[in-house]
């Protein structure tokens, strides 16, 4: 797997070069800043849940795994933008070294690089992509209908994960069977698998963004509180015993004393322990979901990334 994410930085650096040498630049750097590259491990990965044996990725594994990252990362340009940010990975963020313009402008490049690449896997990798794409928008304009909303239910925020996470770890894994050319009984696993560990994924994230500290976070604890993002173990914590107190403080904009008071009496609080148990839930059904397949090196890597996604956020919260 670590030959195969080297290819893939190396083929995604390649695959983004314009002759226009401003755009090259702008293009490459997110993907020059590194990465964690979980979406495209888990295409690769997929992929080779019809191997027996460890074999490096096919061709066709790694574009998908390309078009997969591509989308992820033109997500992230748009994301700056709308959140103002200004570091992302350690670096500066492409709108507060360019502005908005060009980083609005280099997110839709991005897309269309993904784009080109699914269409070279075929026409359902490629309407697959466009469909995860629509999803990824409806469920980033969903969290920012609701923001500041203390009404925001707990289907709402799931609904809006489903689309802006959850969706495109599935994607991811769904191409890789695809390409991979399995059973369509192994591939509807393999989605299922996705899906979970994506709402998984994103509610430890949540967890993490109030239980973490600023260096961890690379960003302030309780970042979503001053965003007006309720998350998961706000509205928990909204509906328990202490969520009058909590409820006095958040509605709108707050400054960063506020802020850290609000984190601390969700910590505090059941929430954030009661948040985690949804998270173990979607894991435990996304390995359910991989007892359909075969054993093989790409089954045991997907169990072991659920495995290890719920290790960490335990181990922060405790």
């Amino acid at each position: 797997m670590a030959e195969d994410l080297e290819r893939l930085e190396t083929e995604l650096i390649a695959s983004v070069c314009s002759e226009n040498p401003f755009l090259t630049e702008i293009a490459t750097h997110l993907i020059a800043a590194g990465g964690k590259r979980v979406r495209p491990g888990f295409t690769i990965a997929a992929a080779a849940t019809a191997l027996s044996v460890d074999a490096p990725a096919s061709d066709e594994a790694i574009t998908g795994g390309m078009a997969i990252e591509l989308v992820h990362l033109g997500s992230l340009y748009h994301d700056d933008v709308m959140d103002e940010a200004e570091v992302r990975r350690t670096v500066d963020s492409v709108n507060a070294r360019w502005g908005n313009h060009k980083a609005i402008l280099a997110g839709d490049y991005l897309l269309a690089k993904a784009s080109e690449l699914a269409a070279s896997l075929g026409v359902e990798v490629a309407a697959l992509l466009a469909n995860t794409i629509g999803q990824l928008c409806e469920g980033q304009l969903l969290e920012l209908e609701h923001s500041f909303s203390l009404d925001r239910t707990e289907d709402l925020y799931l609904r809006s994960i489903n689309g802006k996470t959850a969706s495109l770890l599935a994607a991811s894994c769904r191409i890789g069977g695809i390409v991979a050319e399995l059973p369509r009984t192994e591939i509807d696993a393999l989605t299922t698998f996705g899906f979970s560990y994506g709402m998984a994924f994103q509610i430890v994230d949540d967890v993490l963004d109030l239980v973490s500290n600023d260096a961890e976070m690379g960003k302030p604890t309780g970042h979503d509180l001053e965003e007006g993002v309720y998350t998961l173990p706000v509205l928990l914590t909204l509906a328990g015993p202490t969520g009058g107190e909590l409820r006095s403080m958040l509605g709108g904009p707050i400054d960063p004393a506020t802020r850290d008071a609000a984190a601390s009496l969700i910590r505090e609080g059941q929430g954030v322990s009661l948040a985690i148990d949804r998270a173990r839930s979607y894991a435990d059904a996304g390995r359910s979901a991989l007892e359909a397949l075969p054993a093989s090196p790409g089954v045991t890597g997907l169990r072991a990334a659920a495995d290890y996604l719920l290790d960490s956020v335990e181990a922060a919260a405790t």
